[in-house]
């Protein structure tokens, strides 16, 4: 039966061979994976951040483990757009997995330089526009929070992004999710991601201080999954469902039911992020067993699997 199962999906017009991503900012360039996994077995991965120059990111401690999760406050840390295209792209390009590069930046212009530039590789099948990092001081989630914001970012870098797939990549901490995602679709995304992480602290109680240099960070892990089914099924059901936009699905994956959560949930694909540093090579296992849920429940193909939820 599972040699039956088809799990590739059309995400945005392009055919991948699997739902499953390596989720922005937990795998760098895709080399620090090499040594665990088979990159180019994924459906698409996903680069750290990018920006118009090179960043150094935010002061040290920046990261600290949780219950069940972890915060990071990295501040987009990249060798910048010029370093990225010429010692980190033509490895890129030799994946057979699709690969979209995260951009990010302080204003709409850095922003449209790097999508303009990167749209001219062929190497890149798509860009995640980094609206909903909580941080920076400048840019990320101050984008993703306003919806005038939100159409000026997304419309600016569409208009320069040619036909490389725009996927957005939403903050879950707003008023209603839902309208930011409208607004993104509206303006030219081809695709959503969501979600980013959650604005969260630690404090030292010897101290009183903050744990991280940034005091706080974005929580990540298993602790947000729930949070995270929800609201892409709240986006699929009023936004997504009915225009036929793909969702990426992450917060919290490292096991093949989270995945599949995610999917019933209205996810077209989904994205392995901290358990990237628990497991690395646990996105594979993750391929294999969608397959075998699949074949389990005799679902021939993935796409009968996606939003199929039912609410009594």
């Amino acid at each position: 039966m599972e040699e039956k199962v088809n799990i590739s999906i059309d995400f945005a017009g392009i055919r991948l061979g699997n739902p499953v991503f390596t989720a922005s900012g937990t795998c760098g360039y895709a080399d620090e994976l090499s040594d665990f996994m088979d990159v180019s077995s994924l459906g698409g991965f996903i680069t750290k951040s990018i920006t118009a120059k090179p960043r150094q990111g935010n002061a040290t401690p920046r990261i600290v483990e949780t219950d069940s999760g972890m915060l990071n406050a990295i501040g987009w840390a990249n060798i910048g757009l010029d370093a990225f295209v010429e010692e980190k792209l033509p490895a890129l390009e030799k994946l057979s997995c699709a690969v979209f590069v995260n951009i990010a930046g302080e204003t709409i212009d850095e922003y449209v330089a790097v999508a303009e530039r990167l749209a001219s590789s062929d190497a890149v099948a798509g860009l995640e526009l980094n609206i909903s990092c909580p941080n920076v001081e400048l840019g990320g989630i101050s984008f993703g929070t306003d919806p005038s914001q939100v159409a000026a970012v997304t419309s600016a870098v569409k208009n320069v992004v040619g036909d490389k797939i725009l996927m957005v990549k939403l903050p879950p901490a707003v008023t209603d999710v839902s309208v930011i995602a409208q607004v993104a679709v509206d303006t030219g995304a081809n695709a959503l991601s969501l979600v980013n992480t959650f604005t969260a602290m630690v404090i030292d109680i010897e101290t009183r201080k903050p744990i991280l240099a940034n005091a706080t960070g974005g929580l990540s892990g298993p602790a947000i999954k729930p949070i995270a089914v929800y609201l892409v099924n709240k986006v699929y059901n009023e936004v997504t469902k009915s225009l036929g936009i793909p969702i990426l699905g992450m917060g919290g994956i490292r096991t093949v039911s989270d995945a599949v959560e995610f999917i019933i949930a209205g996810a077209s694909a989904v994205a392995v992020g901290t358990a990237n540093f628990v497991e690395p090579g646990c996105a594979v296992k993750i391929i294999d067993g969608i397959k075998g849920y699949c074949a389990s429940k005799n679902i021939l193909n993935i796409k009968e699997l996606v939003g199929s939820l039912e609410v009594n």
